[in-house]
């Protein structure tokens, strides 16, 4: 996963103190997705609201025509690739906006940004090939993975 792992790396990075313009905007990204899908297991807001968690936004995807890409992200095989322009329709304007908002990225790139990290970070998010229940291990996952990644900072 080394593209998940250098961003994640870039983010955790950014934690301990480089607050600098250089900073990698998926970094930002995967954060505010992360903190999203974890604010959603349990009916939070935010830019990916009223997704669902993990299971919803997979099911936004997979309702989009995107089945077999999603599925081998959950799965054990190779990650198949999504465009921006897929991303974009799959998820339309307002969560694109909302996730734009949330990070400081133009709405413009946030697409493309997303088709880069979400075969990853679904893949991370899915380890056994399943995907977790709302409010069972994800939640855990998700917490554990911000606070890793966040310098230790509770999620």
């Amino acid at each position: 996963m080394g593209l998940l792992d250098s961003v994640l790396g870039a983010l955790n990075n950014n934690a301990s103190g480089d607050a600098g313009a250089s900073a990698d905007p998926k970094a930002a990204l995967i954060q505010a997705v992360l903190g999203m899908l974890a604010n959603n297991q349990s009916g939070g807001s935010g830019a990916l609201a009223g997704l669902g968690g993990l299971g919803g936004l997979l099911g936004t995807l997979q309702n989009a025509g995107l089945g077999q890409i999603v599925d081998s992200w959950i799965g054990n095989g190779q990650n198949q690739p999504v465009s921006g322009d897929q991303v974009s329709q799959a998820l339309g304007d307002d969560q694109l906006s909302g996730l734009a908002q949330a990070t400081g990225i133009p709405q413009g790139d946030i697409a493309g940004h997303l088709a880069q990290i979400l075969p990853g970070l679904v893949d991370h998010l899915t380890p056994n090939g399943q995907v977790p229940e709302a409010g069972g291990d994800l939640g855990s996952e998700i917490g554990s993975l911000l606070g890793g990644f966040l310098g230790g900072k509770p999620a």
